[in-house]
């Protein structure tokens, strides 16, 4: 049997080839994101009571009012910012479930959708799934800066959006407003739409600010902006996001959420409304940046480079210049084999799978997880 092809991914995503040579020699998994501790007690038990509780079956297309009004209020303290509940929010399954349908409501065979890489692996599959043509746009390492020119020059008559990362993963630098001005001078008179991936965005480091596309009013009426529970709260396999647009693209969101997986986890949306009313955002980012601090400290001793400590995230990148000339995927291979550390080459976040002598470290982990993780690394020698 012939199946089609539907994009140029080939084989499984790195952060699953890297988890499973992890487990097959016991390594310490500091490559996929996701943490090692256990989430917030009181969250936790409010899952529990709501199951409990009755709050078993479907939920309403959009997400349970309770949740979408629950959120508008949490987006008005710390941002400001007036979102309607029911024609601005959609709550779904993971935010690369938000990202692929986003994507789906709006490209059509023949169209372009930029990319500014290293990225995020799903992006591109996603844009070829729709018959549209992925343009990427390198960032340069080791910060990772967007080069306006060049986004300029990527733009044709056949561009139907743009999408962009921040906090960025695997980078963690952090856009500042200036940097959304650069955005909407270029889109301005075109009918660019914009998808903002901002599932870090309350991992925010050194007292710097997570600036929204929802903030920015030139650009609020033309973009998705796509968050997640699961990194905010440490509950990755809830799988549970958030799509914010206009009402306009919200509507052209739930044409599509609605065939796909119709609604979302309705015990975790109830759980996720009481716990949003708690106010819990800032000793978050405080959890996060304690764990970023500890990990650099303990990597001095390395011989590993930190180019520059992440602004936001839960992932570190670090050169390994002065150990290895190594491509990447082998330096990540042999890492997690001989030393038992598992990592993720940045390569893979390249379609030209360009090669930086760069990987991505997760210290979303508990103390003495980072501790094993780096006395391994400190005699790491090829």
């Amino acid at each position: 049997m012939e199946l089609p092809v539907k994009h140029s991914a080939t084989g499984t995503t790195i952060f699953t080839v890297m988890s499973a040579l992890a487990a097959q020699y016991n390594a310490i998994n500091l490559s996929q994101g996701f943490p090692d501790f256990n989430i917030d007690e009181p969250l936790a038990n409010l899952l529990g009571t709501a199951a409990l509780h009755g709050h078993n079956q479907y939920a309403p297309m959009s997400g349970l009012p309770v949740l979408r009004h629950a959120l508008a209020d949490d987006f008005k303290r710390r941002y400001d910012l007036d979102i309607d509940a029911d024609t601005e929010i959609t709550i779904t399954p993971g935010a690369t479930y938000g990202i692929y349908t986003a994507f789906t409501a709006i490209l059509q065979p023949g169209d372009e959708a930029i990319v500014l890489e290293p990225a995020y692996d799903s992006y591109i599959p996603n844009i070829e799934m729709n018959g549209a043509r992925a343009v990427p746009v390198p960032l340069a390492a080791p910060d990772f800066r967007v080069d306006w020119d060049r986004v300029r020059a990527a733009i044709t008559p056949k561009t139907k959006a743009i999408i962009i990362n921040t906090p960025h993963n695997p980078a963690g630098s952090v856009w500042a407003k200036s940097d959304w001005d650069e955005l909407a001078a270029i889109v301005r008179d075109t009918t660019i739409l914009i998808l903002s991936d901002e599932v870090y965005e309350q991992l925010i480091f050194d007292g710097k600010i997570h600036y929204t596309v929802m903030q920015h009013p030139e650009l609020r009426h033309r973009s998705f902006a796509l968050y997640s529970f699961g990194k905010v709260y440490n509950n990755t396999g809830w799988k549970m996001g958030y799509c914010m647009a206009p009402p306009n693209l919200t509507a052209a969101f739930r044409k599509i959420h609605q065939f796909l997986a119709f609604t979302t986890n309705t015990p975790a949306q109830f759980a996720l409304a009481q716990y949003l009313n708690l106010g819990t955002a800032a000793s978050v980012k405080d959890l996060m940046q304690g764990k970023r601090d500890y990990f650099l400290n303990l990597m001095r001793d390395t011989p590993f480079t930190i180019f520059q400590p992440t602004a936001g995230s839960y992932f570190q990148v670090a050169g390994y210049q002065n150990i290895s000339d190594l491509p990447d995927m082998e330096f990540a291979r042999r890492l997690t084999i001989e030393y038992g550390v598992a990592t993720i080459p940045v390569s893979p976040f390249y379609s030209n799978k360009k090669d930086d002598k760069l990987v991505r470290f997760c210290f979303a982990k508990k103390e003495a997880t980072l501790e094993e993780a780096v006395n391994r690394l400190k005699n790491v020698r090829f």
